[in-house]
C-alpha cells in the first residue's frame, strides 16, 4: 500500500525490513522481500512527482570536478529511473578478476556470484528473455576495440511499471514524503536499533525493524552513514575513513572530432575496450561512440527549442549549470563521446558540512577528483582509437590536446552514474560492506545500489545494481528463514 507520510504516520511495530529509498534497488528489494512473506517498510523521501522542496535536498557543492548532482539525479518515487535512458550492458568476468591500480583491491567476489541473476535483472527492466547483447558495428583493427554490445530498455520507469504491485503486495507498506534523518546503532548488540523518520515539517518518529537497508544512491547512502553519531561513536563509521571515499563516475570526455573517408557508412559506431587492451596498457575500460553531427541551424523549430531551454534555465535559476548541456560547438564532421571507467580513489569522496538542510541533516560536499591512472586510461583510449580508426580506413581523428597532454585540465561532463562510496570488500580495512552487502561492524544494516561497487567498469550501472539487489533479497530471505528456524 502507498501512503503519504505527510498525512498518515501510523506504522507497524513488527517490520522485518525497513528499506530507505524507493528507486530501482529499493523497489526491487521491497517487492521481492514482501513477496517472500516478510513485512516490509519502504520509505521514500520524495513524493509521487518531482517537487523542488525534495529535489533541493540533493544540493551538493563540489570542491573538485563539477558533479551537477542536483540537476542529474531525481528525488521522488522511482528515483532516477524517471529519466533513465535505458542503456543496458552487463559486467563481465574481467570486471571482477582484474584489480585496479594502487593499494585498493577490486571486487571480493567473483563474477559468477552475480551472473545467475542477469535473466531476472533483464526481466525487471523489460529486456526480452534470452536476448543477446548485440553490436551495431564491427570491431576496429588491432584487437584493442571490439564492437560494444548492449540492449535498450523501453526504458523502464519503476514507479509506473510497479505501481499496482506497490499498492497491492501483501506485507509491503510504502510511505512517500518519508525521510530518514538518523540511524540509531546499539553498540552492545551490534544491531541498528531504529531509524528516525521525518516529514517536511520535521515531525519525527523512531521506526524499529529487524533489518535495515540503505538504497538512496551513492551520495545519500554515504551521507546517512556519516550523519549517524551512534555509528561514529561505535567506530563503525570513521568520517575520514572509507565511508564516502572512492566516489566514482563514468567519464564523458570531449575526445575530439573526426572526418569520415568518402564512402564510409555515416551511422554512429560504438566501440569497447578489450581485455587485451587492459593488459597491454594497464588501463581501465571504456566505451567510445563516434557520431556525425548535422549542421545546427538557429532558426525555425531549433530556435524555438533554444528559446525554451533558455527560459527554463533562467526560471529554475540554473542557467550556469545547464551550460554544460546546452552550449557546445561542432568544429568537425563528427564528435567522439565516451563512457570511461574511473578507478577507486581515496581522495574522491563525500564529506559532511557544518551547514544543515531543511530537515536538519548536515549537508555534504563532494570532492570528485581523478587520479593519474584515470588520465592514463583516457590518454591510451584516445590515442589508440585515433590510430586504429585510421588503420581501419574509416577516416581521421583530431584529438583534443588535453587527451594526450595530461598536464592540461580535462573538458568533460558527468554521466550521473554515482558509484563506490560504500564499496564492497573482504574487510573493513578496504571497504564498507562485505560480500553480502552488510555494513562491517553491524549485524543487520545493509546497503543496496551502485554505492557498493568496488570498481565501476564502463557498463551502465542500472542493470548490474539490480543483479546485486536480487542477490541481496535472496540472501536476506535465506538469513531470516535460518534465524526463524533457529528461534523455533
Amino acid at each position: 500500500m502507498i501512503q503519504d507520510y505527510e498525512q498518515q504516520k501510523t506504522l507497524r511495530d513488527n517490520y522485518d525490513f525497513c528499506i530507505i529509498g524507493a528507486g530501482p534497488a529499493g523497489i526491487t528489494l521491497g517487492l521481492r522481500l514482501a513477496a517472500a512473506g516478510w513485512n516490509v517498510l519502504l520509505a521514500e523521501g520524495g513524493g509521487r512527482e518531482y517537487a523542488p522542496h525534495s529535489q533541493a535536498l540533493y544540493a551538493c557543492p563540489s570542491t573538485g570536478l563539477e558533479l551537477y548532482a542536483e540537476e542529474t539525479r531525481l528525488r521522488y518515487l522511482g528515483g532516477t529511473s524517471n529519466h533513465w535512458a535505458g542503456r543496458c550492458r552487463p559486467f563481465t568476468a574481467s570486471d571482477f578478476a582484474v584489480a585496479p591500480p594502487g593499494e585498493l583491491p577490486g571486487w571480493p567476489i567473483a563474477y559468477a556470484e552475480i551472473e545467475p541473476y542477469l535473466p531476472v535483472a533483464m526481466d525487471i527492466v523489460d529486456l526480452p528473455a534470452g536476448a543477446d547483447f548485440r553490436a551495431l558495428n564491427t570491431a576496429l583493427e588491432g584487437g584493442d576495440f571490439e564492437a560494444d554490445r548492449f540492449l535498450l530498455s523501453t526504458p523502464t520507469r519503476f514507479a509506473q511499471k510497479y505501481a499496482t504491485a506497490l499498492e497491492q503486495t501483501k506485507g509491503l507498506d510504502l510511505f512517500i514524503n518519508c525521510n530518514c534523518v538518523d540511524l540509531e546503532f546499539d553498540q552492545a548488540s551490534g544491531h541498528l536499533a531504529a531509524v528516525v523518520l521525518s516529514d517536511y515539517q520535521r515531525n519525527r518518529q523512531r521506526l524499529v525493524a529487524r533489518n535495515f537497508i540503505l538504497a538512496t544512491g551513492a551520495i545519500e547512502n554515504a551521507r546517512q552513514l556519516l550523519n549517524s553519531q551512534s555509528l561514529v561513536a561505535a567506530g563503525v563509521v570513521n568520517k575520514e575513513g572509507l565511508v564516502g571515499a572512492c566516489f566514482m563516475e563514468h567519464l564523458n570526455i570531449e575526445m575530439g572530432t573526426f572526418i569520415l573517408k568518402s564512402g564510409q557508412d555515416p551511422e554512429p559506431r560504438q566501440y569497447y575496450t578489450t581485455d587485451a587492451f587492459l593488459a597491454e596498457y594497464q588501463a581501465g575500460k571504456g566505451n567510445v561512440t563516434t557520431a556525425l553531427l548535422a549542421d545546427v541551424q538557429t532558426y525555425g523549430r531549433t530556435a524555438e527549442v533554444k528559446h525554451f531551454l533558455e527560459n527554463l534555465a533562467c526560471d529554475m535559476g540554473i542557467s550556469s549549470k545547464i551550460e554544460f548541456v546546452a552550449k557546445f560547438s561542432c568544429p568537425g564532421d563528427g564528435v567522439i563521446s565516451t563512457m570511461i571507467e574511473q578507478f577507486p580513489n581515496l581522495h574522491s569522496r563525500i564529506s559532511l558540512l557544518d551547514e544543515h538542510d531543511a530537515l536538519g541533516v548536515p549537508k555534504v560536499s563532494v570532492n570528485w577528483v581523478l587520479s593519474a591512472d584515470d588520465r592514463h586510461t583516457i590518454k591510451c583510449i584516445g590515442t589508440e582509437l585515433a590510430k586504429q580508426f585510421a588503420d581501419t580506413g574509416l577516416g581521421f581523428v583530431k584529438l583534443n590536446e588535453f587527451v594526450y597532454d595530461t598536464s592540461i585540465p580535462l573538458k568533460m561532463a558527468p554521466h550521473a552514474h554515482h558509484m563506490g562510496t560504500t564499496r564492497m570488500a573482504a574487510s573493513a580495512q578496504t571497504g564498507v560492506v562485505d560480500g553480502n552487502c552488510r555494513v562491517f561492524g553491524t549485524q543487520n544494516l545493509y546497503v543496496a545500489g551502485s554505492s557498493i561497487f568496488a570498481k565501476g567498469g564502463a557498463s551502465n550501472p542500472t542493470m548490474p545494481l539490480l543483479q546485486f539487489a536480487v542477490r541481496l533479497a535472496d540472501h536476506l530471505d535465506a538469513k531470516m528463514r535460518t534465524e526463524s528456524g533457529a528461534a523455533a
